[in-house]
């Protein structure tokens, strides 16, 4: 079997799509016809797909905040975890957590982070979060 080959008629009957779209058959499906709602993805690739997501989340998070780097590994996870949760969009909206964790208040920090809106959709995420960022 020429397996180079048979991606490229695979890709070619099939399609590339990067966002989960509905097939001809009404099935949820993604990339090159991956059925999600038969098929699914596997651990591995959940785990593949995770690793990617932080990576792109660091990335960001370093690009427009530059005092990330002097945050304590765990402070890191803690910033991490929301972005990937809130996107860095929705976590630049948390304008005086974020002073906090730039001006090192962390307690501040974590007092702010469950003053918001997101610590009540997200329940105890936010409290074992805002308890990393007060401990460090």
């Amino acid at each position: 079997m020429n397996l180079k080959r048979l991606k490229e008629t695979l890709i070619k009957h099939e399609g590339l799509r990067l966002k989960p779209y509905y097939c001809t058959a009404k099935k949820l499906s993604i990339g090159i016809g991956r059925n999600l709602d038969d098929v699914g993805i596997s651990k591995d690739e959940a785990l593949y797909m995770l690793d990617n997501d932080i990576k792109k989340a660091v990335i960001q998070i370093k690009d427009k905040f530059p005092w990330f780097d002097s945050l304590s590994p765990v402070r890191q996870e803690v910033v991490v975890n929301m972005v990937i949760n809130l996107g860095i969009n929705g976590f630049s909206k948390f304008k005086n957590t974020i002073h906090f964790l730039e001006t090192s208040q962390f307690k501040q920090a974590a007092i702010e982070m469950l003053e918001s809106l997101w610590a009540d959709q997200v329940g105890e995420r936010a409290k074992e979060l805002s308890k990393m960022m007060l401990e460090g």
